[in-house]
């Protein structure tokens, strides 16, 4: 191993920040000083959060595929005409948000499709019927995006809408919608979505307002080991300035079904080396990060595995119900039941603890 490596990662794991050029170099590292990285990130991750394999008992809701935008990496989103279209209405809602209580979650999340017809109130409504029908559970949803084209389509601040979201019962909000944070990248895969400076300025705002939410990133289609840098340096600036992030989820780029790949505009997703070095990289160098969460569903259990040895803690949720990877052509996504997250977690010789979504000991 060369020695400056040695020293970064000797550095990293004792407590010293490392720098943006520092987790560039780390992404492009390549051979056996893989492993090298792996081993100070599990090392960081011990010291940080401690041996327990988390997850939570969770289930989707997603409302409608109908949308808006044109996202190049998503195979979920309909247009009108298209087969396959659907919309859930009240009754729909609240019999799955009851369903999801019966089967003891502690967390409900939705996220969905930005449908021509919504306004700020029609996920207002979502959320209020969700939370009557499941009562003391945990709602984490929307994201961003979402809280953008709300604010749009009624002609009322960001702020407003969040606000207005959190007095209808969302609890904590997902960090989705950030892909990449370099508005370059951006421009190509997702022309439509909010740019990277509202991206910060809306989850900022909802720090602020007492709405914690997730960090994420969706990486390997055509971005570069600076981009994701560049990413990972943005979120730990946040952090470092709201402490209002709960966990990083990387997000590994399923893309059998996307427009982008499709057409030649992105790589076949990320390889095993470079799934194995994000939550690395990550754990290294989002200091102020204590959860970092493995993605069974884009990456399939033993790639999960695999990152739970390389600097991860969470296993994230039991899910049910997935759909929008499955609609970008993941497979095996709808549930993963706790006997196998043990199986997983003991296989490694650690130990599985449910928690709640702001990472509290389940009842």
């Amino acid at each position: 191993m060369d020695r400056n490596l040695a020293i970064l990662l000797s550095d990293a794991v004792a407590g010293h920040r490392i720098g943006e050029e520092d987790a560039r170099a780390l992404f492009g590292i390549r051979g056996r000083d893989l492993w090298k990285v792996v081993a100070a990130a599990d090392e960081k991750r011990e010291i940080v959060a401690g041996d327990a394999v988390t997850y939570v008992r969770n289930q989707n809701i997603n409302v409608t595929n109908l949308c808006v935008n044109t996202c190049g990496f998503c195979g979920f989103s309909k247009k009108p005409g298209d087969e396959g279209i659907y919309f859930h209405n009240e009754a729909t809602i609240r019999e799955k948000a009851a369903l999801a209580k019966s089967r003891k979650v502690s967390e409900i999340c939705t996220v969905s499709g930005l449908h021509p017809a919504f306004t700020a109130q029609s996920y207002i409504e979502v959320y209020r019927w969700i939370c009557e029908s499941a009562p003391g559970v945990h709602l984490h949803a929307s994201n961003p995006m979402e809280v953008a084209y709300a604010a749009r389509r009624s002609g009322i601040s960001t702020k407003e809408v969040l606000s207005a979201m959190k007095a209808a019962g969302l609890a904590s909000m997902c960090g989705t919608a950030a892909e990449i944070l370099v508005d370059s990248v951006r421009e190509k895969i997702c022309p439509q979505k909010i740019p990277t400076a509202e991206w910060i300025r809306i989850i900022k705002e909802a720090h602020n307002l007492g709405i914690p939410t997730t960090a994420t990133i969706m990486y390997g289609h055509c971005e570069s080991d600076a981009d994701r840098a560049r990413h990972l340096a943005i979120l730990r600036e946040i952090q470092d300035e709201t402490h209002g992030f709960t966990e990083f989820v990387p997000l590994s780029f399923v893309h059998m079904n996307t427009p982008i790949y499709k057409a030649g505009l992105a790589r076949a997703g990320a390889t095993g080396r470079e799934d194995g070095l994000m939550v690395a990289v990550a754990r290294l160098f989002l200091d102020n990060f204590v959860n970092i969460q493995v993605s069974w569903v884009k990456e399939g259990i033993k790639m999960a595995q695999l990152g739970l040895l390389a600097g991860a803690n969470d296993l994230g949720g039991t899910m049910y119900e997935e759909s929008i990877s499955k609609g970008a052509g993941a497979t095996n996504t709808d549930y993963l039941d706790p006997a196998e997250m043990q199986r997983v977690a003991e296989d490694i010789g650690r130990p599985l603890r449910r928690r709640t979504t702001l990472y509290r000991p389940a009842e």
